[in-house]
């Protein structure tokens, strides 16, 4: 820890995995961190992560948070079992204050401080403020207000996890199966990975399934139900809202594009509306900072998950972000330090979300 911090304060819009993150981070480093999230304090859904690019990690920082987001498995994981690693780590942290059921309406600053003004009139101050608040970020409006949004890449994905014990026996992965499969199918594009279970376990009927489909033939089923309006991603096409039709449609389909056993895993996703439709955004960012304001993650840059860069990209956000404020604020040069967050990873991340602009254009328009 950085005592040199030790009267510095951080607010954190978004308490998902790049706020959880950042907010460990800037912890660690001395600062007393103020975490708000919107959402409820009950576990979200999520499909699968790619967590195991060790290799990326320069720092101490890093390292340190990729062995709490991972658990030390360097694998595919279910994002509900990274998120309740890093929440458990931030619960415990006595340098964090976690508020949910908090909506943004505003952000602001001046020469002393940075707020965030809630939903319900309340104000909180921080000598930093940091935008961890995803694809339609408040926070980003203010550090970007020239280019406040993430734009529609032309396609959906379809993803669900799926318990193994309730596909048919003969259609399970086998002990040893790869776990991560790009399978070969007629037309479209299908990501499947095998993740531990809720206990943690491999064990054979205690895993679960992952998939992910994308799905460029549905574009006007998102603009009908709102997720997409104009070229802005607005909101997922959640489970209960699926047309019933393109439900059979989905199951016709997969019949006859996908292999076992991701066609039961798709299957009986189906049967039990255990699935969700997520429309791809993507944000090549021009600047992360913002005078005392700074935005990670998925409200810095949104990329195609194809890329499997979504979370790595987050992780060293948050590190270069919390190592860049220990290192250079003290005094009044909080700006400086974020300043150097930003030269730190803007020339990456618009490369990352650019690496994935290539496939966007071919399957997406």
């Amino acid at each position: 820890m950085n005592k040199n911090n030790a009267s510095k304060s951080a607010v954190i819009v978004g308490a998902s995995l790049s706020g959880l993150m950042s907010a460990i981070a800037l912890a660690r480093a001395g600062l007393q961190v103020t975490l708000l999230e919107r959402a409820g304090a009950k576990p979200r859904s999520g499909a699968v992560l790619q967590v195991d690019s060790g290799d990326m990690d320069r720092t101490v920082t890093a390292q340190v948070l990729r062995k709490l987001a991972s658990g030390g498995v360097r694998s595919v994981e279910a994002w509900s079992s990274v998120e309740s690693r890093l929440y458990a780590e931030a619960e415990a942290n006595p340098g964090i204050d976690l508020h949910y059921d908090i909506g943004v309406h505003a952000v602001d600053q001046d020469k002393k401080s940075a707020w965030v003004v809630t939903d319900i009139g309340k104000t909180f101050h921080g000598d930093i403020l940091i935008g961890a608040d995803g694809h339609r970020s408040t926070v980003r409006r203010h550090v970007a207000p020239h280019k406040p949004n993430a734009t529609f890449a032309g396609y959906l994905i379809w993803v669900a996890l799926v318990d193994e014990k309730d596909i048919p026996e003969e259609h399970r992965p086998t002990l040893n199966a790869p776990k991560v499969a790009m399978p070969d199918g007629i037309g479209d594009f299908l990501l499947g990975s095998i993740v531990a279970g809720t206990d943690d376990s491999y064990a054979p009927g205690h895993r679960r399934l992952g998939w992910a489909w994308y799905d460029n033939t549905r574009n006007d089923l998102l603009r009908r139900h709102g997720c997409v309006e104009g070229n802005v991603v607005r909101h997922s096409l959640n489970a209960a809202d699926i047309p019933e039709q393109t439900l059979i449609e989905l199951a016709k389909q997969a019949s006859v594009r996908w292999p076992e056993p991701w066609l039961a895993a798709i299957l009986q996703s189906i049967r039990t509306r255990n699935l969700i439709g997520t429309p791809i955004a993507e944000y090549v960012p021009d600047t992360l900072v913002k005078g005392r304001i700074a935005i990670v993650g998925d409200a810095a840059h949104v990329l195609t998950p194809i890329s499997a860069s979504g979370f790595n990209a987050s992780l060293q956000d948050a590190a270069a972000l919390a190592d860049c404020v220990a290192e250079g604020m003290q005094g009044t040069s909080e700006e400086e330090a974020l300043l150097e967050y930003e030269s730190k990873r803007l020339k990456t991340v618009r490369q990352i979300v650019q690496s994935g602009q290539s496939f966007s254009r071919s399957f997406g328009r």
